[in-house]
């Protein structure tokens, strides 16, 4: 090897000695960059589309009076140094720029632009919103663009769903969508006459909100929630989300003190001014898959840590009551900042509590509060189980063992190896007496054990006190006969190690205690008489159990 360094080191001067010319094949070319051009080719950048409909070729379509103004007045916020300092910022208001074609080819230009997935990158909407049935005969909600024609809405206007498909392929990880818009019949929404007749005899006097699917790391925010309506005032001469929405850029929105204004604060902000205004007429609705850390600053510049901040935007905890020391903070969902230290958090709705934890939180700190509320449920649990185990085929039920009791005892402990799986470990035992038919009104009494060791790493899905699991399980089977008759006495023994899987299902009764029940089943190899078959083996119990 001593011998081998100094031929490389001769061969690497060879080749990028000063000797090199231009010609020379491997010569190094000297390389001046400039470094304020590297720094803009890897800075990320901050990109707005702003779309405001205001006038429409279908007169059936009302004009609306503020969103052109809506998207300009959004968009001085945005440019302002002082406030968004967004580097790029194009708004269409003019009627050339607001059909759905011309939409569409601004949004794919976007994602040839806003290429790298740090940049921050803001489409904004302010028009008619409208229902109508597609091609598959199922309710689409619309976009009302400037050529959307009342009687051929699915030919014509921009829907939803292509809306939210463009938007999901910009290459971004930090975009955020605001819809200024609403589906309701009212305010900054038309119906077409039939589907509100429709929509009328439905006895919840609207239907059930429709679930969206999020991108990670992506944000839709609607100036309304679905089935409410949007509304523009006269006195603001905007649209009422977008004024508070505006405002709260100005620096008003940033609760935790850090000197920016994130795209949750925005909303947070404009959503509470909304409600408030509208005195509680019109709830805007947020769509957020994942935020962490909120990456959309739409406003400002992070220059100091924040205050330590409380949030959830999670379905499941809309309408709960969030307090910190006692004190009401927010109804979910949202975000609340709080002082550095111990703080005891409550989430209540009426008279009942949902979790009551004491947590310490710090100084640029984000804590969900789904997190308190799994913390706060025991994730293992201990259960006394009793059941039946039995052959799945007729013969082996016959010739080898009936169907028989067992009682056993389950081990379950959740998100383990990873989220949202299982390590399920269960035991059970039999013992008792059966008797075989061996020929008609002739029977052979005998007693029997079993014993069954499984362990199994089942998927788990968690809604309020519902757990279902279910996945791959290994299990251990035992099986002793022993027979004290006139023709045999003895004993036959069998044990085998064989695949298979497991489901089963868990109900809360409370902190601590939950009823639950589980099926497995496994395919195993016995002899019998000296002949080996495969047979199915299947198991099922249910019972109380203890979280710890």
């Amino acid at each position: 090897m001593r011998r081998l360094l100094p031929l490389l080191l001769a061969l690497l001067c060879a080749c990028a000695g000063p000797s090199a010319t231009a010609g020379d094949k491997g010569g190094l070319v000297p390389l001046r960059l400039d470094a304020a051009d590297l720094s803009r080719a890897y800075t990320p950048r901050r990109l707005a589309l702003l779309v405001g409909v205001s006038s429409f070729d279908d007169p059936q379509w009302r004009a609306l009076r503020f969103s052109s103004k809506d998207a300009t007045d959004l968009a001085a916020a945005l440019r302002d140094p002082a406030r968004g300092h967004f580097d790029q910022v194009r708004v269409l208001t003019r009627p050339e720029e607001t059909t759905r074609d011309a939409i569409l080819a601004a949004l794919r230009q976007l994602r040839r632009e806003a290429t790298r997935p740090d940049d921050v990158v803001m489409v904004y909407l302010s028009a008619h919103g409208t229902l109508a049935r597609d091609g598959r005969g199922e309710l689409t909600r619309y976009l009302v663009t400037r050529d959307a024609s009342y009687r051929a809405i699915p030919q014509t206007a921009l829907s939803m769903d292509a809306l939210k498909a463009e938007f999901e392929q910009l290459p971004s990880r930090r975009r955020l969508l605001v819809l200024a818009t609403c589906h309701s019949g009212n305010g900054k929404s038309l119906l077409p006459h039939e589907l509100e007749v429709e929509l009328a005899g439905i006895k919840s006097g609207f239907y059930a909100r429709p679930l969206e699917e999020s991108s990670r790391a992506s944000m839709v925010f609607a100036a309304s929630d679905w089935g409410e309506t949007a509304r523009e005032d006269e006195g603001l001469r905007n649209d009422i989300y977008t004024y508070f929405l505006i405002e709260g850029l100005g620096g008003a929105a940033d609760r935790n003190a850090d000197g920016a204004v994130t795209a949750t604060e925005a909303h947070d902000y404009s959503r509470r001014r909304t409600f408030a205004f509208t005195e509680g007429r019109q709830r805007p609705s947020a769509e957020i898959m994942e935020v962490g850390a909120d990456p959309v600053i739409l406003a400002g510049r992070i220059d100091r840590t924040g205050q330590p901040e409380l949030f959830s935007y999670n379905p499941r905890l809309d309408g709960f009551l969030l307090k910190v020391d006692g004190e009401p903070r927010l109804e979910l969902p949202g975000g609340a900042a709080v002082g550095p230290g111990r703080r005891t958090v409550e989430l209540t709705k009426g008279d009942a509590v949902l979790v009551r934890r004491e947590v310490d939180v710090s100084r640029g700190e984000r804590l969900p509060l789904e997190q308190l509320l799994a913390d706060a449920i025991p994730r293992r649990a201990l259960s006394l189980v009793g059941g039946m185990m039995s052959f799945t085929d007729g013969q082996s039920r016959r010739e080898l063992l009936p169907a028989a009791p067992q009682v056993g005892v389950v081990l379950r402990l959740e998100d383990l190896p990873l989220q949202d799986l299982g390590l399920l470990v269960d035991v059970g035992l039999g013992h008792g007496r059966q008797q075989l038919q061996v020929a008609p009104g002739s029977v052979v009494p005998f007693g029997y054990t079993t014993l069954t060791l499984g362990a199994a790493v089942p998927y788990l899905w968690r809604w309020e006190r519902l757990t279902l699991f279910a996945g791959p399980r290994v299990a251990a089977l035992y099986l002793g006969r022993s027979f004290a008759v006139e023709a045999f006495s003895g004993g036959q023994r069998y044990f085998t190690v064989s695949p298979g899987v497991v489901g089963g299902l868990a109900w809360r009764l409370g902190e601590r205690w939950e009823l639950t029940a589980q099926g497995h089943g496994m395919l195993t190899y016995v002899v019998v008489d000296g002949q080996g078959q495969a047979v199915g083996f299947i198991g099922g119990n249910a019972g109380v159990g203890y979280r710890f």
